[in-house]
Order: structure tokens, then C-alpha cells, then sequence
């Protein structure tokens, strides 16, 4: 069966009696937005389908189809109407607007869109607005060595793949935060509306200032069907839905049908009447009701296409070698009526053009999407922030204390151009990062109440109990050129792995994009850690998502654990100041020993990682072991292991080496910043045992040295997953990185300490076993663990 002929709207006539001069406009206008649909459409399909013959000069045949058809065509008709009636929008308002397409499956019509507005021409100037340009347009897309299928980083205009569901609403958000003029325009899929970050999204009314922020306007678009099922909004009743939207602080503007005039005329309506709202600084949004996969073929086989979830991929599987199916295609195609959209070179026709908006206005030429608008971080000098260190390892202090009150002086030092916010699942409290409530509030514009605390409708921290929200909010905040951090509970960041994996990807892919400017990086903080998560339990209990960062791409990447207070604010500082990368820094926010003065913190995570020649005692002679940490906890529980063996064998030459940037570890064909075999032996050495305290799971740290030298003698100790609610120092003895443990690793491994094991094993175990007994009498730590410090 023959796909549907689309109805076009059709221009009134000049002075005909049944039209006024405005209506007679207004019909000009609609059928330009028309014409610019079909033309998208038209070009969406060929992408889909078509190697040669783009504009149809021949009958088509099977050589002209690609061997392997790829792509989305389902969403395309609803996304590129959209992106039409919001070009008639711009044209008339000279309004700037983002758009994020939540269903970047359908990249297609956002190829098309850029390309009609001649903005893919401009990038690539081998796919020009001519029909070779046309051809190679439909010959890369999903094709070996051209385009993705998604909205990546290759599409001018897009700052969002929309490949990974349920993101769109929060980047769309995050993009609004401190862009007073800006519009940003979020098409959501109703299959993306199940999904759980896009629920808790609809509640960005309650975040948005109606001065200081932009406008986000959601169209959430109806077409019924997810690949194989029916959508639930879709089928829930329009006025439950509408309450729904209502009591998040949404109004909502209905626009359904399957008539092309008639939706057009809606869709006009529509979003007049939604800008007229937004100078009123309210909250509009659109519910768009159109069939999936609509101008497309009717049914196939007699089974229905169009208005099915069957138009959701590829309508037309087996057009390369059905007949049927071809013949299908060609009237499909012909149903746009291309000589009408495009000239005989191929370049859009004037009508087309005329219904793009001015050059500096058209969406897919934004240059805060391609990271072209940036206000660059002022940043507060570290010393007015350090803490004293007389001596190392005497002093008992909170590091994320004192980096409170950093970022709290750098929130002030950007008050002015606002470009900084930190975000969190309700915690900054918690982490001892209140010194930012000083300067600013939490952001909250709904009602308040007496004992309230520092909730303001402009506070530069936003605290919302949804991770997702969270790293959605900061990822379009940062993917729009400006700055922020997200501090969490560390096991708590599980929750977003898959979100940054998907913004590393992202990240990366557009490194490789020349006319894309690297954005700040995403920095995390992961505090409350494994290690002191003893009072929660295990719940609690999971230092992996290191893991998890270090599996991504490595130039991307970066970890760090800073031992104390001055190494964690020169990490900060370091991290704030990078662009394109992702970046996690993992910090106690308990009282903990200091080590380092500033400027020994400044060479020591400058460096990366290094010898404490104030805690070994290793000679030129000779090293017996190497004690090495990575972590907060393991660096006290690594020094106390030191202290034990220089207590038991005085003469023992033990070398001491911390770990900041986990990264250094690696072989630098494995990472950018891995240091050389050569500066990597001068430090472990590549002969003696190696002792490692590490504060996530263990074979992390042997997964990095794998190919190093002398790796056969590393030994590290990490998290082994045992928890449970007990005490702090017992998590450490449960997971064998005790000073204890760690003492009886290295006597184990030491040549000339095989005589006189038995009785240091003995001693050691003993230990352990006052400690077993003392905590479950008392219900607290030994004395002599709690107050330890260093000493000579």
C-alpha cells in the first residue's frame, strides 16, 4: 500500500474576500513552515534509505538503497515539526533558543534541520546545500566512516545524544541556570517520560528564578508507542494529565491531531501563546499529539505503520530486495514533493530559506551548544585558605572544612557574572561544606516556613535529593560553557555511573571536533567514604565508582585522593581550572591527621605521587619494603603500619610512598598522565615488596600496574566489601588495611625477617585480638588508635 499523501497548507490567495491582509499573512507563514517540514522529512527519509538518485532524477532501484538501513524514523516527523514552528518563532520574536532533542534517536531530522539551515554546509563544507551535497548527506548517516544515528557531537546545534533516555529535561535546565534571555526547547519522548530522572525533571519550576534563569520549554510529544509498547502518558486521560503537569508548576498548551493544516494552525497557536506566557515569567509547556512515524507509509502487509509502534525504526526493512517495498519507498518520497523544496542544483528552494531565521539565530548555529560562550572562573588564592602544619602528622584536622570555605570565596569572587553553582543530594551540610551559606542559599522558590535554613530563590548552592538531577543540571550547566561541582556521598554516585559514562563519552567525541571548545570539566567530590561510613553500615559501603571512571576513555578521566586539607585544595584548584575532562577527587570529611605544609602540597600533587622522605628510612644502601597508600585513611593507617615496624624491627629500611593521582600509576601508553617505567622504579623500586593501602577495591591498583616493573612484587590492600555498623578503625581491620595487617604483609614478604616471623606474627595478632575484644566491651576504638599521630 501506498504511503499517505501529506496535506500541506495551502496559501489563501491574494485579496480573496474569505481572507483578511493578517490571515492572508498568516497562511504565507504556515505554508513556509510546511514546506520546511516536508523538506526535513524528505531529507530524514533519504538518510535512512537512499546511497544515490537524492533527489529522485531517476525511478528509484535497488543500487540506490543502502545495504544496511539504519536509523529512527518513528520520532523524526514530531521532531523536525517542532523544529519548524520554533524557526517561525525565532524569525518573528529574535528570540534566542536551544533545542535539545530527548529522542536523539531521530538525528536524522536534526541532520536535516542543520542542513537546511546551512549550517551543516558551513561545517562541512563537503556536504554542501547541491546534490552531491545532498547525496553525501543521506550516504553518511549510520554508514561506516560518516555519521552516528544519535545526536552526538558531530551536529551542529546539539549539546545532548539523547541515546541513553531520560536526561533531556535536566541538561535542558541546567542550560537555563543564569541565561536570563535564553529559551531552551526540550522535545520529550513519551517513552523517555518513563523513565525516572525525566519524572523527577518536571519539578524544575521549584529551581527556576523567573530573573536570573532562562525559560525551559517542554514539548512533550505524544506519538503513543515506545519501540514495541504503548506509552503510558500517551494513555493516561488528558485532564489527569494536565493536573499532573499542572501540580509540578507547569501550564500546559495541548496541540493534537493528524491533519497537517490543522496541527499547524494548533501548533502556531500554541506557541504564541507560550511565549506570551514566558514574558509573563511563568511556566508554559506543550503537549503534542501526533501519530509516530506520521507522513510515512500507512501499513505494510497489512499491518498498520503509521500511528504504530511498528514506524518506530526502519518502516521499510527490506526495501533494498522487495520490490514491493521499494515502489513503497518511492512514493513515500514522492509524497514530499521535492521538486517543490529544492531547485534543480539541489539547494533548498526560496521558500525554504525564507522560513529559516536570520544566520546568528538559527539553533543548529548556537554557539553556546559547541561550547563557544564561556565566562572564565575567578579563583581565590589557596594560602588564605591553607591549614597550619607544623609538623607532619601532629595535627587533627577536617580537610572538607577548610575547602568549604574556599569554594565558598569563590562563589563570591563570581557573584557578579554567575557562573558557578554547586549542587548536591542535600549534603553540603553533611560534608562539612556549610562555609558556602555564608555568602549564598540554597536554591528554593517554593513557599518557606519558620526554622527553615538558608533556603533563597537566588543561592548559587542547589541541593535536591536525586542524583540524576543533580548530574543533569551540572552537565547542561557546564555543557553551556560554565562552572560547578557535585558533591555526594561516594557510595551515593553509583546512582549517575551510567550518566557519566554517557558525558565522557560525549566529552571525548567532541574533543575530536574542531569547531566544538572544550567545556569546564565535570568535578566531583566523594566524601563521607567507605571508610568512615561505619556509623551507616554497609548500605553505605562502596568506594567503586573510581572504578568506574578509570574504565572510560583516558583522555577523559582523572582521579585523585588527596591524603589532607592542603593537597585536597590544590587538587580543587587544579581541577576547576581544566576543561573537557571528568574529574573525581575523593575526600574524608571527618577530623584527620595534616601532613603537608602548602608548598609541600603544592610539589606533592603537582607531582602526582612521591616519596615522604620523612617517613621512610630506607638508605642508599638499600630498600627491605616499599609502604605505599592511596586515601585518606589508608595514608594514617599506612604511617601507624610504619611506625608499628620501626617500634618491632628499628633497623628495618622501609621507604614511604603516596599516591594523589591515581592515574600517574599507569604506563603512559595507557594514560596521558602515567609516568615513565623509569621515574615509576625510581620510586617503587622494581626488587623489593611493595605494601599497598588503597582506598578502593584492590585490583584497581593492580589493573594499573599490570606492565610495570617489579609488578610481581606488588601487594595491595584494599576494600574487600566487608562492612557492617561497627567502628571506624575496625572497618580498617575487617578489610586487612590496619596498621596491624599491613605490618604483618610487609614482615611476611621481607627475606631476612623469616627467622623471627613467628613471634612478630604472634605480637601483630595479638594486637588484633585486643582490639576484637576491647571494641565489643567499650563499643569504641583503643585509645591509642583514636589519638594516634605521627612521631619520629
Amino acid at each position: 500500500m501506498t504511503p499517505r499523501t501529506p496535506t500541506t497548507v495551502d496559501r489563501p490567495a491574494r485579496g480573496e474576500a474569505s481572507g483578511t491582509e493578517t490571515e492572508s499573512d498568516r497562511g504565507d507563514e504556515l505554508a513556509r513552515v510546511d514546506a520546511w517540514w516536508r523538506a526535513a522529512n524528505y531529507l530524514s527519509v533519504g538518510q535512512v534509505f537512499l546511497l544515490e538518485n537524492p533527489l529522485l532524477a531517476e525511478p528509484l532501484s535497488h543500487e540506490h538503497i543502502k545495504p544496511r538501513l539504519l536509523g529512527h524514523w518513528g520520532t523524526v516527523p514530531g521532531l523536525t515539526l517542532t523544529y519548524a514552528h520554533l524557526n517561525r518563532v525565532i524569525a518573528r520574536e529574535r528570540r534566542e533558543l536551544l533545542f535539545v532533542a530527548g529522542p536523539g534517536h531521530g538525528a536524522a531530522g536534526l541532520n536535516a534541520a542543520a542542513w537546511l539551515e546551512g549550517t551543516y554546509s558551513e561545517y562541512y563544507p563537503d556536504v554542501g546545500q547541491d546534490v552531491e551535497g545532498m547525496r553525501r548527506l543521506f550516504r553518511q548517516f549510520s554508514f561506516p566512516g560518516g555519521v552516528p544515528s544519535h545526536a552526538s557531537p558531530h551536529l551542529p546545534g546539539s549539546f545532548h545524544e539523547g541515546g541513553e533516555l531520560g536526561y533531556s529535561l535536566a541538561h535542558a535546565t541546567g542550560a537555563a541556570f543564569d541565561n536570563p534571555d535564553l529559551v531552551v526547547a526540550c522535545v520529550i519522548g513519551d517513552g523517555e517520560a518513563e523513565t525516572g530522572p525525566l519524572a523527577a525533571s518536571w519539578h524544575a519550576p521549584a529551581f527556576l528564578h523567573p530573573e536570573r534563569d532562562g525559560t525551559v520549554l517542554p514539548i512533550l510529544h505524544l506519538n503513543g508507542y515506545k519501540i514495541a509498547n504503548p506509552t503510558l502518558l500517551a494513555r493516561l486521560p488528558a485532564p489527569q494529565l494536565a493536573e499532573l503537569l499542572r501540580g509540578h508548576g507547569w501550564e500546559p498548551v495541548e496541540v493534537a491531531g493528524d491533519s497537517a493544516y490543522a496541527v499547524h494552525e494548533a501548533y502556531a497557536a500554541a506557541l504564541d501563546e507560550c511565549f506570551a506566557l514566558i514574558t509573563q515569567r511563568r511556566h508554559p509547556m506543550i503537549v503534542l499529539r501526533t501519530p509516530k512515524g506520521w507522513t510515512g507509509p500507512d501499513t505494510l502487509d497489512g499491518k498498520p505503520i503509521e500511528g504504530n509502534w511498528r514506524s518506530h525504526q526502519v518502516p521499510l526493512p527490506a526495501a533494498r530486495h522487495d520490490p514491493h517495498q521499494l515502489a513503497q519507498l518511492e512514493s513515500w518520497l514522492r509524497s514530499y514533493r521535492p521538486g517543490e523544496l529544492f531547485d534543480s542544483s539541489g539547494a533548498p528552494a526560496r521558500e525554504i530559506r525564507e522560513a529559516n531565521p536570520s544566520a546568528e539565530l538559527r539553533m543548529s548555529a548556537q554557539p553556546m551548544a559547541h561550547g563557544q560562550v564561556q565566562r572564565a572562573l575567578r579563583l581565590p588564592e589557596i594560602a588564605e585558605h591553607a591549614v597550619d602544619v607544623p609538623a607532619p602528622g601532629r595535627r587533627y584536622a577536617e580537610s572538607t572544612r577548610a575547602l568549604g570555605r574556599y569554594l565558598r570565596d569563590v562563589l563570591a569572587l563570581n557573584a557578579d557574572q554567575r557562573n558557578m553553582l554547586l549542587f548536591a543530594p542535600d549534603e553540603h551540610a553533611s560534608n562539612r561544606l556549610d562555609a558556602v551559606f555564608d555568602v549564598t542559599g540554597r536554591r528554593w522558590l517554593l513557599p518557606t516556613r519558620q526554622g527553615d535554613d538558608h533556603l533563597d530563590a537566588r543561592g548559587r548552592v542547589i541541593e535536591v535529593l536525586s542524583e540524576h538531577l543533580c548530574q543533569g543540571w551540572l552537565e547542561g550547566y557546564l555543557l553551556t560553557g560554565r562552572h560547578g561541582m557535585f558533591s555526594s556521598y561516594e557510595a551515593f554516585t553509583h546512582i549517575v555511573d551510567s550518566m557519566v559514562a554517557q558525558h565522557a563519552k560525549w566529552m571525548h567525541m567532541a574533543a575530536e571536533v574542531p569547531w566544538r571548545r572544550p567545556v569546564p570539566s565535570l568535578n566531583y567530590l566523594l566524601t563521607s567514604h567507605v571508610w568512615r561510613q561505619d556509623h551507616n553500615g554497609a548500605s553505605h559501603q562502596d568506594p567503586g565508582f573510581i572504578d568506574h571512571i578509570l574504565s572510560k576513555r583516558p583522555e577523559v578521566s582523572r582521579v585523585y585522593l588527596p591524603p589532607d586539607a592542603n593537597c585536597l585544595l590544590h587538587v580543587t584548584e587544579h581541577c576547576l581550572r581544566t576543561n573537557g575532562l571528568v574529574n573525581v577527587i575523593v575526600a574524608g570529611k571527618q577530623p584527620e591527621l595534616q601532613y603537608l605544609d602548602l608548598d609541600a602540597a603544592r610539589a606533592h600533587t603537582e607531582q602526582g605521587l612521591g616519596i615522604w622522605e620523612w617517613a621512610s628510612s630506607d638508605t642508599e644502601s638499600g630498600t627491605d619494603v616499599v609502604i605505599a597508600c592511596a586515601g585518606d585513611v589508608p595514608t594514617q593507617e599506612a604511617l601507624a603500619a610504619v611506625q608499628v615496624l620501626r617500634g618491632l624491627v628499628p633497623d628495618l629500611r622501609v621507604r614511604f610512598v603516596n599516591v594523589v593521582d591515581l592515574t600517574r600509576l599507569a604506563a603512559p601508553q595507557r594514560h596521558p598522565h602515567g609516568i615513565s617505567d623509569r621515574e615509576y622504579s625510581a620510586i617503587f623500586t622494581s626488587d623489593v615488596p611493595v605494601i599497598f593501602a588503597f582506598h578502593g577495591y584492590p585490583w584497581l591498583i593492580h589493573e594499573l600496574t599490570y606492565n610495570r616493573p617489579g609488578h610481581e612484587h606488588m601487594h595491595v590492600r584494599g576494600f574487600g566489601d566487608k562492612g557492617t555498623t561497627t567502628t571506624p578503625f575496625d572497618m580498617c581491620v575487617l578489610n586487612e588495611i590496619d596498621r596491624f595487617h599491613l605490618a604483618l604483609a610487609a614482615l611476611e614478604r621481607i627475606p631476612r625477617m623469616a627467622g623471627r616471623l613467628g613471634h612478630l606474627r604472634q605480637h601483630l595478632l595479638g594486637e588484633l585480638a585486643r582490639h576484637h575484644d576491647h571494641i565489643r566491651r567499650t563499643g569504641e576504638d583503643m585509645l591509642e588508635v583514636r589519638a594516634w599521630t605521627w612521631g619520629p
